[in-house]
């Protein structure tokens, strides 16, 4: 009962988060590419800062930590080793929370020391121009993951 409530639990939370991004990569990345370098800046740096909420921040790190929880139970508690379960934890973990640490996070923290006080350089166009291109490519890997992940915890219940 209480493995089926945390594959559930798990199934939710990485399926709301392959939501978010499914939305950023859809809408958001390509309406911050229709307006100036200097706008889309401006509000990708404050997205990146409001992003850091309890709700998301709940969703993402509570899915991560879920399917940490799981790959544990699978290999150390349960009877019968469920693959889609462990398949979905290492899917999430590794596809959305380790690709969001290594490669959009480190984007993130480029964008932020760009200054957005008068007119933009060259150099921070170009900058932000590779920024929207790579960080909506890793965005579609976290998409992909986080909604694949939570498509094997619905096959493993």
């Amino acid at each position: 009962m209480l493995e089926q409530a945390l594959v559930m639990a798990a199934a939710v939370s990485s399926g709301l988060v392959a939501g978010i991004f499914v939305a950023f990569s859809n809408f958001v990345m390509p309406a911050l590419a229709r307006v100036s370098a200097k706008q889309g800046l401006a509000v990708m740096q404050s997205i990146n800062i409001t992003v850091l909420n309890p709700g998301f921040l709940g969703l993402f790190m509570g899915a991560a930590l879920l399917s940490l929880v799981l790959v544990v139970w699978q290999l150390w508690f349960s009877v019968e080793l469920n693959l889609y379960c462990l398949a979905g934890s290492l899917c999430y973990l590794i596809g959305c929370f380790a690709v969001t640490a290594f490669a959009n996070v480190p984007r993130n923290k480029a964008l932020a020391l760009i200054p957005l006080s008068g007119e933009l350089s060259e150099q921070h166009k170009q900058q932000w121009q590779a920024y929207l291109v790579e960080w909506t490519r890793w965005n579609h890997l976290r998409s992909f993951a986080s909604a694949l992940a939570m498509f094997l915890f619905i096959l493993g219940l």
